[in-house]
Order: structure tokens, then C-alpha cells, then sequence
């Protein structure tokens, strides 16, 4: 049976995509720097960021899906003024680099790559290094698709928690449509099956949302009561912030959805 080889499958996209290839009946090998308790997969312990492991991880591999990535913005769940100037590039160039090096030594059939919607006009330094990484793959001689996916809820849910300390929230004006990592990575899956490769379809959430609005049912969901302040920018600028909406499929969860089952007291 063909073997699949997920890195950053302890995330929370990761986690679904290897539930989803298992509940397939596919074969399934995990590159983490620790193993879980799940033993319906194959455990391969490594760090892409040093590529410790990363060989022996990929032997008899058909399959990458890679949907590692190293974002300090997300694992803190805020933003710090070192953000604005420089993010770690480790995992998300260095090591997809390597990743790509050893999987075309490997014989690796397929490689996909998990990426970000608005990437090209995005200026966070994080969004260049995924960008870096992401061109790294398009270059690559190995078979290759590339899925870009709109931010996650649970982000957003990180994201706007780390505001509640502060009585007013400026919230641009403009549209979003971020998306539940189920979605995504049942497109992920969908897209390591069928036999294309190249450029696959983005996938955002099912509904245009203005930030304000989607701030607001946040505090709703918590309870919370403090005053939203919107602010007009540019296009350029949000679009520059990574606010946009994606052009192509669309998840089925709804973020009033995803706040019900995550909040379901409020």
C-alpha cells in the first residue's frame, strides 16, 4: 500500500488531514519531533527545521503532503512589534527545502504543499517566508500541487482572545473569509488523491465576512461587551495585512457555527 508521509501532523490542520487519510484506508506515517498516542499511524521523530530524522522518515514514502510551518504570531496568539521585521524561516524555507532535496532522492511521487491565500501581496515577514517557501516548491523538478488555504478559525479565535484586556477594538472595515481546518483539509486530501498536480484551487470559508461583524459575533460568543471601533484603510493595506477573500472553493462550516461548538454556553 502507498505510503504517506504528513509533516506538521500533530497541528491542528495536520491532525485532520491524517484523520481524514486514515478514515481512507490510507497509510499513514507522521514526521513530529514527538511521537502521540495514536497508534494507527507509523511515527517518524524527527525536526524539519534541523532535518534530523528526515531521511529514514521518508523512506518507501509515495506521498508528501506537507503542512508544516512555523508562525511565532499564531503559537503566542498575538502580535509583537518584532513581528513587523523578521519571522524564523527554519521550517517554512530552510526546511521544505531540504524537505524537497530528500523526497526527490526518496523517489517521492507527489509532493503538496500547504500554503496561505494572498500571499503574493501579503507584507507581514512571515508571509514572505511562506511565499520563499512556497516558490521553493513551484521550482521544484519533484510532481507537485500546491493548495493555498484562507487563515484558520482557530487563529482567529487565538487572535481576537488576545484582545480582551483592552476596552475597544479597532477592526478594519474590510471583507474576510477565513475557514475551519475540517474544510481544508478535506480539499487537501481530495487534492493528494486525484491525480492532478500543479496549482490547485484555494479554498476559503463559506461566507464573505466584514471583520467587524465577525468580531462582533466573537464577543457575542464570549460574552463580552467591548466597543468596536472600525476603521477604513486602503485596499492595498489589508490586503498587505493578508485580509482577503479567497476566489475559490468554498469549506461548509460557518464561523457562527464553528463558535457554537467551540463556546456552546454563550
Amino acid at each position: 500500500m502507498a505510503l504517506t508521509l504528513v509533516t506538521g501532523g500533530t497541528g491542528h490542520l495536520g491532525r485532520d488531514i491524517v484523520d481524514r487519510l486514515v478514515r481512507n484506508g490510507r497509510r499513514v506515517r507522521v514526521f513530529a519531533r514527538a511521537p502521540r498516542t495514536r497508534s494507527d499511524v507509523e511515527w517518524a521523530i524527527g525536526d524539519l527545521a534541523t532535518g534530523a530524522g528526515l531521511r529514514d522518515a521518508l523512506h518507501d514514502v509515495d506521498t508528501v503532503i506537507n503542512a508544516a510551518t512555523w508562525s511565532p504570531i499564531a503559537r503566542r496568539g498575538g502580535i509583537r512589534p518584532i513581528d513587523f521585521f523578521t519571522s524564523p524561516s527554519a521550517v517554512d524555507v530552510e526546511g521544505t527545502e531540504r524537505l524537497l532535496s530528500l523526497s526527490g532522492e526518496s523517489g517521492v511521487q507527489h509532493f503538496l504543499h500547504v500554503s496561505i491565500v494572498g500571499l503574493d501581496e501579503a507584507t507581514l515577514p512571515y508571509a514572505r517566508v511562506k511565499l520563499a517557501g512556497e516558490r521553493l516548491v513551484r521550482a521544484s523538478v519533484l510532481p507537485w500541487s500546491v493548495v493555498r488555504a484562507m487563515p484558520f478559525y482557530y487563529l482567529l479565535d487565538k487572535l481576537l482572545a488576545g484582545l480582551g484586556w483592552l476596552p475597544v477594538w479597532p477592526v478594519p472595515t474590510t471583507r474576510f473569509n477565513p475557514v475551519d481546518t475540517s474544510d481544508v483539509a478535506n480539499h487537501v486530501v481530495a487534492c493528494t488523491v486525484d491525480g492532478m498536480r500543479g496549482e490547485r484551487v484555494e479554498i476559503g470559508g463559506p461566507e464573505d465576512l466584514r471583520l467587524v461583524s465577525l468580531a462582533r459575533r466573537y464577543q457575542d460568543a464570549r460574552g463580552w461587551h467591548q466597543k468596536i471601533l472600525p476603521m477604513n484603510l486602503s485596499d492595498a493595506r489589508v490586503r498587505g495585512m493578508g485580509f482577503v477573500v479567497s476566489q475559490g472553493v468554498r469549506g461548509q462550516l460557518s464561523w457562527a457555527d464553528w463558535l457554537r461548538r467551540n463556546y456552546p454556553a454563550a
